[in-house]
């Protein structure tokens, strides 16, 4: 369902000149798993993200979803997509149908099947109760599960998480875990971004750890725990930076 291959993103900054965000990362993603990007801020992973839902042009490299070519079928690809950030960005003047029946529409569907789709969803995340609240008045909860609704309104085979739980508390983050568990379950193909190691454990089928641009290992987690001989994710997160960090000074011009 995603297929990166050799991706590279480059910048021109006045200052730093040409820095690359992303330096020849390819994985794979298969209907029904979770593919985790684990990294830390900057790693590149809301760049490769971009790239996959073509809000930006790869510099080099390739990456298909749902059979597209990014750069070349971008309206194909966008309508084979659900895109989430961390960032509701919901309307305070609309209410949870109305937001949702509005992307329903910019997505192309009828009204029937909007109809159908909205009683669906509704009853997935168990958002019936609050489907005539405002968004001004609704919890950040009440508001992260209307963002996914209208991630998922026109049933998209592939799924784009962006940190959608960060800044959540524990409760909120559980049930946007919970959401994502049972999309998967259903068939999607998910990538998802994250920092946060729990998250990673306790959703990921398989995960690619990055770090500035490049990939720095990849597969299921006890696969990296039984390859690095580490049963700590987090220490193996860490021991992987620091000794890429290190290599990296190591052959860095004096």
């Amino acid at each position: 369902m995603i297929r990166v291959q050799d991706l590279r993103k480059d910048f021109d900054d006045l200052k730093r000149g040409q820095v690359t965000a992303l330096d020849g990362v390819s994985f794979e993603v298969r209907p029904g798993e979770v593919y985790g990007l684990l990294g830390p801020n900057g790693a590149g992973k809301t760049t490769c993200l971009r790239i996959l839902s073509t809000v930006l042009q790869s510099t080099g490299g390739f990456a298909e979803v749902a059979g597209h070519d990014v750069s070349r079928f971008p309206a194909k690809v966008r309508a084979s997509i659900g895109f989430m950030s961390n960032n509701t960005g919901i309307y305070d003047r609309m209410t949870a149908r109305e937001l949702v029946e509005h992307y329903g529409r910019l997505y192309g569907l009828g009204e029937d099947r909007l109809k159908e789709r909205i009683d669906e969803v509704f009853e997935t995340l168990q958002m019936h109760e609050i489907a005539d609240m405002l968004g001004s008045k609704m919890s950040t909860g009440n508001r992260q599960k209307v963002s996914i609704a209208r991630t998922i309104i026109h049933d998209p085979p592939v799924l784009i998480f962006d940190e959608p739980t960060s800044g959540l508390d524990v409760l909120v983050a559980r049930a946007v875990l919970d959401a994502v568990r049972k999309l998967r379950d259903s068939g999607k193909c998910i990538i998802y971004s994250t920092h946060i190691m729990r998250e990673v454990e306790k959703l990921c089928d398989r995960i690619a750890i990055i770090h500035r641009g490049r990939i720095l290992a990849a597969g299921s987690v006890d696969e990296l725990e039984r390859e690095h001989d580490e049963p700590d994710m987090e220490e193996l997160f860490f021991d992987l930076i620091s000794e890429y960090e290190k290599s990296r000074s190591e052959t860095s011009p004096v």
